[in-house]
Parts: C-alpha cells; sequence; structure tokens
C-alpha cells in the first residue's frame, strides 16, 4: 500500500526540522529494538508504565519541560550548538592579564594539551578508589605532590584541593583541630588575595572561629588563643617579607603558620618550609592550566608528616601488589574527612585530579631547570619595567618582588592608568586605593611591557637597559628541588609522549567500558561538549576582569542559570560551589542566613537520614550546625515516625532536612513530600542532595517535591567527566526566600554577604560542558534520558534477580535509576567478599560498581542512560558469571583459598610467569569471557592486588629520589 501524502510531508518535515547531527540519538544508548526487549524483561508494556509505576504521581510534573531560548520540538544538533556557543564566546574580550591576586597566564604545552586535557582516557576515569587500574593517573598525582612538597620545603602534600581559597579555609579548619578547638582566634595578613580572606571568613563562620585580619607587624599570639596564622608569600601586592620572626612567635605560642604560597616564585625564593611555615597552601594553576575566569585549577596542600591524619583531602601512598611490585594506591583512605560524618573537619570528597596531573606534567616537561629559568624570565622583566618606570620618574615600591611591579600614582592617576592600560590591551589592578600592581607572568612579552609603560606615561618607550636592583636576592632560595628522575628526563616531545602513553594504558575511563557506579552516574562525555572547554575566549580571561570583557560568560551563566532553575523548579541558582560538597555546604549556608536574617539564631539542628554520604554531615558541622540522625526502615525508606518525632523534639532548634532523592537506596520513597512537610511545620527547611538528579530531570524537581534548596552535581547529570577524581561543579538552586542568601562575589562584600570559592562562579570554563549538553537534548532530551535511565537500571534488575538479592525496590517492585546488588551472604558461603567481587570484574574488562554505600557489603549499579542494551548485558554476563564461578567454590571444585576471586585481579605478568601454582586454569584467570581473546578486546591491570595496610604502616608520598637508584 502506497504511503499517504500526509505522512510523507509529515516526515520530510521532521527531516527538515530535525539537524543531521542531532545529538539525543549519540547520547540515548538503545535502539527501538532493544528497547523493546528491555520492556519485555521488565514485564512492562511501555516506557510509560514504567515510569508510572516508578514515579510517584504527586510528585509528577505536570506539564511537559521547557527551556527557555531552545526549541520545543528539535534542539540543536552538535554543530549547531557550537555555532551558537561560540558566537557567545566571541563576546568576550581576552587582554592580557596583568592583575595577579594568583591568576597568571600561562603557556599550555602542546603535547599536554592533545594528549591529557582533550584526551578521554584522561578526563572519563573515576575517583581511584580501584587502584590497580589506576595505577597510571596515580602515578601523575604523586608526581604533582612531589613537585608541590619540593617546592615549598615540606614533607607531606596532598593530591590536590579545590582552589587556594578553600585550601586556606581548610588549613584554618586543620590548625583548629589541631588545637582541638580550644582556641578560638585565627590571625589573617590584610596582604592575603581578598578573595582568599572571604572565603576564609566563610568557613570561620560556621566553625565558630574569630578570623582578626591585621599587619603581620602587629601579629602578637601571647593570649594563647589563636590555633595559626595565614600569610601570603609572596603578598597580593606582589610583596616578599621574611616570616621567620612571626614564626617563631606563632610557634612560641603553639600556633601554626600557613603559607598562601607560589609555586613558580618558590623556584627562586626560599621556601615557607624552610622560613617556618607548618602548612603550605596555593593554586597550581600557572603550571599550564589556562585561567579560565576562575577554574578549575589544582590546590595544593601540604603540612608536615605529624599532620598527615589531619590533612584534608587526599593523599597517594606506594604500597606493594600481591607480587611484591611496587604499586600507588590512596593512602591512609580512612583519614579522609568527610568519611568521619559528623566527627569531620572537612566536607571534601572530590579533588581537582584532572588539573593536579596537568599541572604535574608541566613540571615534569620543563624539569628543575626550565622552571627556574621560566621563573628568572618573569624576574628579569619585572625589575626592567620597574627600571624603566623609575627612570620616568614614577614611584616604584622598593620591596622585595618576584613578578609584581606596584607603583604609587595616586587614586585618580590610579583610575586613569587602569583606563588606558585597557584601551591598550591589558588589563592592570589596583591596590591599596593608589597603587597600580603590574603582574607578569610566563606568557608576558615586550610589547606588552610597551604597552604598560604607555599606560604610565603615554608616548613613552620600554626598554630594558636599566632594571632596577634586585632586592630580592637576600631571599634567594639555596635548596635543590625536583631532582627525582622523573622530572629529569621526558623533555622532548616524543620521551614526553611516550611517558604519557605509559600511564594512560594503566587506566580505566569510560573509553574502555561502562563505569557503573551507583549515585556517581558515570554517563558520556561527548567529544561535541568538550571542544569549547580549550577555546582562548572561555581560557583566558582572569576571574576579576572588568565587567565589559566578560559579556559572553554573563550571557553563558544567564542561560545556565535559567535552565537549571527550570529543570530543578527553583527561583534562582548560584554557579560558585565548585564541587557537589561545597553545594552542600553553600546550600547550607544560605539556610543558615535565612534563619538568622529572621532572627532564629538558635535554630541550628540538621535531621540527616542514617542513609546519607558522609558529605552530608560533614557539611553541616562545617556550616555551624549539629547532626540528629533519623533512622532507616528495613526496606531502606526514612522512618517517618522517627523523622517526626525528632522533628517535633528540635522544633524550635530546627534548621534543616537534608534529604537524598531518589533515596540512596535507590527507589522514588512515595512518602517524600509528607517528610518535607513534617519539617516544614517546624520551621525547618529541606536542603536536597541532587546526587541523584539524573533519575529527576523533566519527570519530578526538587521544587516540585517540596525542597527549598538542592545542589547539583554537574559532574553527574550533566555531563562534566570525573577528571578521575575532579573537577566537578556544585551550583545551588533555591526558593524565591533563599535567594537573597546565595553565596555572592568574594570581593567587594558588604556585612551577611558570603563566599564558598575563589571565583565568583567557581570554575566557570568547564560550564559550557553543561551548556553543551542542555542545549543538544533540549527539554524532550533531557526527560527521555531519565526515562532511559530508569529503563536500563530496571532492566539490569530484572537479568540479575535470578541471581543475586536486589536489596530494596518501590511498591510497584522497581527501582529507580540505580539499584544495589547484595553479596553478603557469599561472605559465609564461600569466603568471598565485596572487595573479591571489585578484584574480579577487573579480569572481565569493567570498573567495580559502587562498594558497601550505603549497605556494607553491597555493590550500586548505576547504569545511566548512556549504556547500550549490549554493554548492560556484557556487565550482566560478568556478574552472573561471577557467581557461577563460587558455585564452584561451594561446590567444592575450588579451595576457598585459591580462586579467581581471592587472587584477582591477575595481570599479564602474573599468567604468562613459568610457575601457576593455582587451582583454577590460567585461561580463566586471563580471559573469563570468550569475547576477551579478540584482538584489542582486553584490559589489563597494571598491577595485581594492593597491600593497603603495608602503604599505609610504610608511608611513602612523593617519588623515588634519584640517590635511591644510584644506591640499587
Amino acid at each position: 500500500m502506497p504511503t499517504p501524502p500526509d505522512a510523507i510531508r509529515a516526515a520530510a518535515s521532521s527531516h527538515i526540522s530535525s539537524p543531521p547531527d542531532a545529538f539525543p540519538r549519540r547520547h540515548h544508548g538503545q535502539t527501538p529494538g532493544d528497547l523493546q526487549a528491555m520492556l519485555d524483561a521488565v514485564g512492562v508494556g511501555s516506557l510509560d508504565a514504567l515510569i508510572e509505576q516508578t514515579v510517584p504521581a504527586d510528585i509528577r510534573l505536570d506539564r511537559p519541560l521547557r527551556l527557555e531560548g531552545l526549541s520545543d520540538d528539535a534542539p540543536l544538533g552538535e554543530s549547531g550548538a557550537l555555532a551558537r556557543l561560540r558566537t557567545i564566546a566571541e563576546k568576550n574580550t581576552v587582554k592580557r592579564s596583568m592583575i595577579g591576586m594568583g591568576y597568571h597566564g600561562t603557556i599550555t604545552p602542546p603535547v599536554l594539551l592533545r594528549n591529557v586535557l582533550e584526551d578521554p582516557r584522561w578526563y572519563t576515569p573515576y575517583t581511584p578508589y580501584q587502584a590497580e587500574i589506576a595505577q597510571g593517573r596515580l602515578e601523575g598525582l604523586l608526581n604533582f605532590q612531589t613537585m608541590v612538597s619540593d617546592l615549598v620545603g615540606l614533607p607531606l602534600a596532598g593530591a590536590s584541593l579545590l582552589d587556594e581559597a578553600t585550601a586556606a579555609a581548610e588549613a584554618m579548619a586543620m590548625c583548629h583541630g589541631i588545637a582541638r578547638g580550644k582556641k578560638p582566634k585565627f590571625f589573617v595578613a590584610e596582604d592575603c588575595h581578598p578573595q582568599t580572606i572571604a572565603v576564609v571568613r566563610t568557613r570561620a563562620e560556621g566553625l565558630g572561629i574569630e578570623v582578626v585580619v591585621g599587619s603581620t607587624d602587629t601579629f602578637e599570639p601571647s593570649g594563647e588563643d589563636y590555633s595559626g596564622a595565614l600569610v601570603q608569600y609572596p603578598a597580593s601586592d606582589g610583596c616578599v617579607l621574611d616570616y621567620t620572626a612571626l614564626a617563631a612567635r606563632a610557634h612560641e605560642h603553639g600556633a601554626l603558620v600557613v603559607a598562601a604560597t607560589d609555586l613558580l616564585a618558590c623556584c627562586l625564593i626560599k621556601p615557607p618550609g624552610e622560613w617556618g611555615a607548618d602548612i603550605a597552601v596555593g593554586s597550581a594553576q600557572r603550571f599550564g592550566v589556562p585561567m579560565g575566569y576562575g577554574g578549575p585549577h589544582a590546590a595544593f596542600f601540604a603540612t608536615k608528616n605529624e599532620y598527615a591524619r589531619k590533612m584534608p583531602g587526599r593523599l597517594i601512598g606506594v604500597s606493594k601488589d600481591a607480587h611484591g611490585h611496587p604499586a600507588l594506591r590512596m593512602a591512609i583512605q580512612t583519614r579522609e574527612q568527610h568519611i568521619k560524618r559528623d566527627k569531620a573537619t572537612s566536607n571534601i570528597c572530590t579533588a581537582q585530579a584532572l588539573l593536579a596531573n596537568m599541572a604535574g606534567f608541566y613540571a615534569v616537561w620543563h624539569g628543575p631547570e626550565g622552571l627556574r629559568s621560566i621563573a628568572r624570565r618573569i624576574h628579569g622583566l619585572a625589575l626592567a619595567l620597574a627600571g624603566r618606570l623609575e627612570q620616568l620618574g614614577l614611584h616604584v615600591d622598593r620591596h622585595a618582588f618576584f613578578d609584581t611591579v606596584s607603583v604609587g600614582v595616586g587614586k585618580a592617576e590610579a583610575a586613569r592608568v587602569l583606563e588606558r592600560a585597557a584601551d591598550r590591551g591589558v588589563n592592570l589592578r589596583i591596590v591599596h586605593g593608589q597603587v597600580v600592581n603590574v603582574c607578569l607572568d610566563e606568557t608576558t612579552a615586550a610589547d606588552d611591557l610597551e604597552a604598560v609603560v604607555d599606560a604610565f606615561v603615554p608616548g613613552e618607550t620600554f626598554n630594558d637597559e636599566t632594571p632596577a636592583n634586585d632586592t630580592l636576592a637576600p631571599f634567594a632560595r639555596k635548596t635543590a628541588f625536583l631532582q627525582q628522575p622523573v622530572f629529569n628526563r621526558y623533555h622532548t616531545e616524543h620521551e614526553m609522549l611516550r611517558y604519557l602513553r605509559s600511564l594512560v594504558d594503566r587506566d580505566y575511563g569510560l573509553a574502555h567500558g561502562m563505569i557503573p557506579l551507583g549515585s556517581c552516574t558515570m554517563k558520556l562525555n561527548s567529544a561535541a561538549e568538550m571542544i569549547p572547554i580549550t577555546w582562548e575566549k572561555f581560557g583566558n580571561l582572569h576571574p576579576y576582569a572588568p565587567a565589559e570583557d566578560t559579556q559572553g560568560y554573563a550571557e553563558l551563566f544567564e542561560q545556565l542559570e535559567s535552565w537549571l532553575a527550570e529543570i530543578t523548579g527553583f527561583h534562582a541558582v548560584s554557579l560558585q560551589p565548585n564541587a557537589g560538597s561545597q553545594g552542600e555546604y553553600a546550600g547550607l549556608m544560605s539556610i543558615r542566613a535565612y534563619h538568622r536574617s529572621r532572627g532564629d539564631t538558635q535554630r541550628s539542628k540538621c535531621l540527616i537520614p542514617t542513609s546519607a554520604h558522609g558529605t552530608n554531615p560533614a557539611s553541616a558541622v562545617i556550616a555551624g550546625m549539629r547532626v540528629v540522625p533519623v533512622k532507616c526502615k528495613d526496606n531502606g525508606d526514612i522512618d517517618l515516625d522517627d523523622l517526626i518525632a525528632k522533628a517535633e523534639q528540635h522544633a524550635d532548634e530546627l534548621a534543616a532536612l537534608m534529604i537524598t532523592y531518589p533515596s540512596t537506596h535507590g527507589v522514588f520513597e512515595d512518602t517524600i513530600r509528607t517528610a518535607c512537610d513534617i519539617v516544614h511545620r517546624c520551621g525547618g527547611m529541606i536542603y536536597m542532595d541532587g546526587a541523584n538528579m539524573n533519575a529527576q530531570v523533566g519527570l519530578t524537581s526538587p521544587g516540585k517535591i517540596g525542597a527549598d534548596v538542592c545542589h547539583l552535581n554537574l559532574h553527574k547529570t550533566f555531563c562534566i567527566p570525573h577528571g578521575g577524581g575532579g573537577p566537578g561543579m556544585g551550583p545551588i538552586g533555591v526558593v524565591e526566600a533563599l535567594a537573597p542568601f546565595l553565596p555572592s562575589n568574594p570581593i567587594g562584600q558588604t556585612d551577611g554577604q558570603y563566599a564558598v570559592s575563589a571565583a565568583p562562579y567557581g570554575s566557570p570554563s568547564i560550564l559550557p560542558i553543561s551548556w553543551m549538553y542542555i542545549a543538544m537534548m533540549g527539554a524532550a532530551g533531557l526527560t527521555e534520558a531519565t526515562r532511559r535511565a530508569i529503563l536500563n537500571a530496571n532492566y539490569m534488575a530484572a537479568r540479575l534477580r535470578e541471581h543475586f538479592d536486589i536489596l530494596y525496590t518501590g511498591p510497584a517492585g522497581t527501582v529507580a535509576h540505580e539499584f544495589i546488588v547484595d553479596v553478603r551472604p557469599f561472605d559465609k558461603l564461600a569466603g568471598v567478599s565485596v572487595d573479591d567481587f571489585a578484584k574480579r570484574l577487573m579480569d572481565y574488562g569493567f570498573h567495580a560498581p559502587t562498594m558497601s554505600w550505603p549497605v556494607a557489603g553491597t555493590l550500586m549499579i548505576e547504569p545511566t542512560e548512556s549504556e547500550s542494551k549490549a554493554e548492560l548485558d556484557r556487565f550482566c554476563d560478568a556478574l552472573i558469571a561471577i557467581r557461577h564461578e563460587i558455585a564452584k567454590i561451594e561446590n567444592g571444585d575450588w579451595p576457598q583459598d585459591d580462586h579467581p576471586l581471592k587472587h584477582a585481579p591477575h595481570t599479564a605478568e602474573a599468567v604468562t610467569a613459568d610457575d601457576w601454582p593455582h587451582s583454577y586454569p590460567r585461561h580463566q584467570a586471563a580471559f573469563p569471557m570468550p569475547d576477551q581473546r579478540r584482538p584489542g578486546a582486553k584490559f589489563w591491570p597494571s598491577v595485581g592486588r594492593i597491600d593497603n595496610p603495608y602503604g599505609d604502616r610504610n608511608l611513602v608520598c612523593t617519588c623515588t629520589p634519584m640517590d635511591a637508584y644510584g644506591d640499587a
């Protein structure tokens, strides 16, 4: 029968309106045939029916999602979205930034740009909790730690924090914790970066610490009431001071000293550890990472060995594997602060791993001589500029400086100098009202200094014939740094390329296969989404550049805030929090500020279900709240009776309820609105953890459910990649009553305002990723993604249910977008632990699901919408095959102390060794699935099972020094 003309015209119209490079079909993993087979397996007639069974009717949206500026019928294709975003980016004006404040122009080595930053094998892996398949990035992070430790002169450095300001706040909290809260004051030098002072003040308020800002000349800790002091070295105005006497005074009275410092300056000046600092913090941004209007950049944190269990963030250490070979892993993981829940002094559960690796590789690429050469060039140009300005009769401050020239010109003239400089394509900074700072960096050229001189004295030119006297000489560094082989070998591109390749081949990411981590949402990070992050118009802007230069970013922020507000059902959105943990903190601080504005200063109790992620109680504590746990029922739901009792008991002091939805057990609880009503009736507010927004978008929303604030993990639901442990973004949406209490610009704050990140918009250069995702998916595509995420989870649960117990389901027997597989019975049946499952999955070519959370001894699986049915089946087949292997142990075919799960993962070296002492055959160890024998199909773990306790007992967190190789 011929097709009716109307149908032909409709089909043609549809093809015309739909772009040829439409994105949703690339993002969603299933064909129409797959969908039907999956629905049949679940036992439902349609996807609509599954959603109706799974999502409670009283929270479903009553109209389709609509997003301003995007067509309801045809979202932008990949090329169309890139073209529109390019138009937005072109509205930014990139000038030579000489503003300073811890942000500098830098040259990203092309070998790193192409082979690390733009390589999905580096940016798609997860946090290296499964160390055996993360050896490459762990080595990169060990390089970073070694670089930091050497440059700042302290023996122990972490694997990166979020930004310099929050690192300083973490240092203050650590000083306070070491003093056991008995010393209520913390000193901050007034010449620290202003954004750092703002963020430290915010953190201090929640922790009840009194911050005293003043001159280092007047700091007298004689009252025994200071836990520590923070100084900037060099200072924000560029001045280099000797803090040896200050450190001695502090130590005499039991206070610690924190130095916020500059890694490049430390190549030339005495490192903080050598003049008495106990902690060093700062940003590694100028080591090859673009400014990006504020981030992401790796902050660093270094301290003394005795504080290893007190420091925040992650620590990479050297241990050994089952075969006695050196192997890296996250050291003493139980010291990660958020694991301590309400006993934590930090809520950090992420880092800037990708950017730390970039900075570490920058040091590897240049080596100690290369870094010293870059630093000397910058300093030499600064001396030449100072000398020329002095020659022209200007007053140049005679203090010691590294890269920043301070010129006193008076208040009125300072403004004119800035204006003239801007006209010449250069941005400068005014400090102390009448001093113009000129901060030089790796990108500074003679033409830039020509423009600077002309801005100060129109018509005059730059020359380097009369440099200023070098007052930095008394501070000269005398100790060597970066003598380890890794920093002295890879200085030609073919060597560096091979080194990077050798590392990335030891890592498992989404480029290899599915990463089914429950709650972590490891979904597709498409190439089209990633392309804009390396555009100059997004990358080379200072976060405090003049507003007229950043109109493109302003438009991007406005659109993204509007879309996220519509998706969440909220009145306003703040993009400032630069991690999910920071979003939690910011949301609770907004609730705290709201209550205080109403005179309810006593409202400090926060109800948190016992199933919550550790960051929830940790965030509540550092926001100045006291945690009240709420029980969960046997089926995983919140115990409403206990919630009512706790809410009424603490009604006069109730600040908030923190809740995750769908629940941390992977279920759409049908009592969620009742829970919200209970807390609201008692005067509290609802904080929703947005970890599970991937099951909400387009179907329901935090606003519809009854929440007052929710953070969004843009690195989960909105496709920013996890980067091997970071970056991330954690913006918050709020109801209208909370909008006045959102975080504000760290610079120029008034009473009652606060900041949670160093830059006004956190890590803006990765926001284009989420903009691209939303623009290409459109409202309908986003909604369909949620539906398919729920289908994928239910399909996998249906397949696995015959072999494993699925712990929690909703009233209709369905799960949300993730589910929990109970493997605890196998410990008694066959001596097989959840760790054995995780390690054996590596042999099958998979990263393990989330282990032992929220229920110890279980696996929480989240497939996301992006995975194909074939990949879902491949993972299910692997788990089922492992179950059959356990049956062989139960039947006595394999002894409990010698089977593939106990010795997993198996390396190529192990299975090809002359000696094979095991009761199972080599092929069972190496190729448990037949398709793994295909060329290139097998992912080989590079080390055997790692001995974590050995590494913790023998803590080594830096690269092997050169002399150790000589001894060997």
